[in-house]
């Protein structure tokens, strides 16, 4: 890894196929072009917004990277296009959908990106694995610790490890 790596998370998500093993492609063809340093457990959820769909799979991951911010959302997409998402209807199933949550201390807001996501500190889905493997990270905006916005946040207790069946 390049000295000018910056440290990133990720969240992962997956309804379609098997969402395991889509998890798990995912990971490895980030790790094609980046360094995956720590994944958080996976996660068994409720839908949000589309509640006419699957469950979900959702996980987060600590990544290194030098790519700048558009190269990695870039690169995000790809992947999802090339492991099957269709693009166009909002909160369709997908069989993996991945978030960049936030990019070291950046603050990013333009039409096509938004760091940090915009919608992680409503979403118990993503807080809970991101408090299991940063609890004391630092929102970029707020300044709060993922553990504190997680404990501000109701519906939490719902979200729990998944069992491999």
């Amino acid at each position: 890894m390049t000295p000018d790596a910056k440290e990133v998370y990720l969240a992962l998500g997956s309804n379609m196929g098997n969402r395991k093993q889509n998890l798990t492609e995912a990971i490895a063809y980030l790790a094609q072009r980046v360094r995956v340093a720590r994944c958080s457990s996976i996660y068994d959820t409720e839908p949000v917004g589309n509640t006419d769909q699957p469950r979900f799979l959702n996980m987060v991951c600590r990544i290194y990277t030098s790519l700048e911010p558009r190269a990695l959302l870039s690169l995000a997409k790809g992947i999802e296009s090339k492991m099957g998402r269709v693009f166009g209807k909002v909160n369709a199933p997908r069989p993996i959908d991945i978030d960049i949550l936030i990019y070291r201390d950046l603050v990013l807001n333009t039409p096509d990106l938004v760091i940090p996501h915009p919608r992680m500190t409503r979403r118990a889905f993503v807080l809970v694995p991101l408090a299991e493997i940063a609890p004391g990270l630092k929102h970029p905006t707020s300044g709060k610790a993922i553990k504190q916005l997680l404990s501000e946040l109701p519906g939490a207790e719902d979200i729990v490890k998944w069992e491999n069946d």
